[in-house]
């Protein structure tokens, strides 16, 4: 992917009451800036509910309706056919929420709206789990990983399922544009942000969002980790237009699982067995994720 200028126009002002080092307010500074100005949010209980600070002061400078945790696909769905009935079809209409928010609670309004086909936004900011609430396990908590609900002990009661792939499912939907980002890659991020402005349809985008409370590292980690991250293929950089695949950060020499996971206090119980069972996951998963490129390329 060519590289980019970074919009210097910002839509998040400082003031925010995140923790430090929260990658979901990097995630959010990043969207505004490849969206501007013209844009409504909607935010549904989660992290980002309380960031923006209390009223009537606030982070964001552009309008925001708050949600319910279940209702974000609906909510931006009704935004955006009453804008059509007013005649303003140019307003970017987007939904931000969490993984527990979007991979379990929403995923059924996001789904409704994905099959209607509404002109919308849905931005995941992924930070594997709920974060907000005390750290609980949620569908896109990855393998492996220590949560308030999934605290191991003699039992080793860890969370052993897969992460929910939450991008391949609205892949299923058959909407145009699917891409997943992280804040490490601020140039990717923006473009295939940008891209999507000018698709048509539903489109959603998952941004993995590293929390130093909640995966237990130290706050000047985080954009390094979000890096491991992609390097390590644990969480690759991808986008599906039409059906499409394409890669678009491919790592030369990948990092081993190892060295992503070890930075993380919610792994570190991780026996070198366990470490090998996850790494054998993340292979299998690239590999499918190749092949993918590969079939939807061919002519």
């Amino acid at each position: 992917m060519r590289k980019l200028t970074i919009p210097e126009e910002e839509y998040m002002l400082p003031g925010h009451t995140a923790c430090l080092g929260c990658g979901a307010t990097i995630a959010m500074r990043y969207v505004l800036k490849a969206l501007g100005k013209n844009t409504i949010l909607s935010i549904p209980a989660c992290c980002w509910a309380v960031i923006p600070g209390v009223y009537p002061r606030r982070t964001l400078q552009v309008p925001l309706l708050y949600t319910a945790f279940e209702v974000t696909g609906a909510a931006i769905s009704g935004i955006r056919e009453a804008l059509n009935a007013m005649g303003k079809e140019d307003v970017n209409v987007v939904g931000f929420a969490g993984d527990g928010g979007t991979a379990d609670i929403g995923l059924q309004a996001l789904s409704g709206a994905a099959e209607r086909g509404h002109n919308i936004f849905y931005i995941m900011y992924d930070n594997e789990a709920y974060m907000n609430t005390g750290i609980q396990r949620s569908g896109s908590t990855p393998m492996g990983a220590w949560t308030t609900t999934t605290p191991g002990g003699k039992r080793r009661m860890y969370k052993w399922e897969p992460k929910k792939s939450v991008a391949e499912i609205m892949v299923a939907h058959h909407i145009p544009y699917v891409a997943t980002v992280t804040i490490a890659y601020p140039e990717d991020l923006i473009a295939k942000i940008k891209r999507a402005k000018e698709i048509k349809g539903p489109k959603f985008i998952q941004i993995l969002s590293p929390c130093p409370t909640g995966w237990r590292y130290s706050p000047d980690k985080t954009v390094e980790i979000s890096r491991l991250a992609v390097q390590t293929n644990m969480f690759p950089l991808y986008e599906v237009v039409k059906g499409t695949y394409r890669i678009t950060v491919k790592p030369k020499n990948p990092k081993p699982i190892k060295e992503y996971l070890r930075l993380q206090g919610r792994f570190r119980h991780l026996t070198d067995e366990e470490i090998e069972r996850i790494q054998k996951q993340v292979d299998e998963n690239w590999k499918e994720l190749l092949k993918k490129e590969k079939c939807t390329n061919e002519e």
